[in-house]
């Protein structure tokens, strides 16, 4: 028995759920994931963009800053909640007593709190309120909140101040995210406040661990904000496709998969 397509109400919710947590939907993966043809893919994609929640790329769509309003952080924070934890707790290893770290905002790199508050003498610096909430209270750790512009549903601080207060302090490794990183595409982010703050972050540590998962690898959002050799190291749920790893290796971007 074939399988039965989704109508179109199913089909826009799961769009808009991708883009949400992803950043960007490919039309030809929709297609295939959803059970309809390219064109009606398409279509979604053009009635999604008329009410401005999304903009229309070649093979797919980036989200637009409209979209977050229909999703709150704590329902973002428990998609993906294994792949996410499991990106943290290997990131985390790299996280060393007397560090001074970067920890840039996002649903990913808010778990990497949980396994980081019994490192001694640590020192985090962070655009993130959750972060600030998780890891505020404890004794062994000095964090610095960076000044900025609040973003109420991305729960975290941007702007030309917080992005100031970033390019005047060094850490020794920063642990940024992304929406999209590929080998010609570089590290983009959906919009240009966030990859601001991350490609500040990136700038002004000594090392630069990108933490995102799989689905984000090997495509592209909207705003580069740096070359794929602004990370040293992509930590992510599983191991690229084997051309994808030459590339990355090509530009001496280490992987490390869950």
């Amino acid at each position: 028995m074939g399988r039965v397509s989704a109508g179109p109400a199913v089909r826009r919710r799961t769009i808009l759920e991708r883009l949400h947590g992803d950043g960007f939907v490919a039309v030809a993966e929709l297609a295939k994931h959803l059970g309809v043809s390219p064109m009606t893919i398409r279509r979604d994609l053009s009635c999604l963009e008329a009410g401005g929640l999304l903009v229309r790329t070649h093979g797919g769509a980036v989200k637009s800053a409209a979209i977050d309003a229909l999703f709150g952080f704590e329902q973002r924070i428990n998609r993906n909640r294994d792949r996410k934890e499991r990106i943290c707790r290997i990131a985390a290893r790299f996280v060393e007593p007397g560090d001074i770290v970067f920890i840039d905002c996002g649903t990913t790199l808010y778990r990497l709190a949980r396994f980081i508050r019994s490192v001694p003498n640590l020192r985090v610096i962070t655009n993130s309120l959750p972060l600030l909430s998780e890891l505020g209270n404890e004794r062994s750790i000095r964090l610095t909140l960076v000044g900025g512009d609040l973003v109420a549903e991305r729960k975290a601080l941007y702007g030309r101040m917080a992005e100031a207060a970033i390019r005047s302090v060094h850490a020794d490794k920063a642990f940024i995210g992304a929406d999209g990183v590929s080998a010609n595409g570089g590290l983009t982010s959906f919009d240009e406040k966030e990859g601001g703050i991350s490609g500040g972050m990136a700038a002004a540590a000594d090392r630069v661990f990108l933490l995102c998962d799989s689905s984000k690898v090997g495509h592209t959002s909207y705003y580069r904000y740096g070359p794929l050799s602004t990370a040293n190291v992509l930590i992510t749920d599983r191991r690229p496709d084997d051309e994808t790893v030459r590339a990355f290796d090509r530009q001496h971007l280490e992987i490390i998969h869950a």
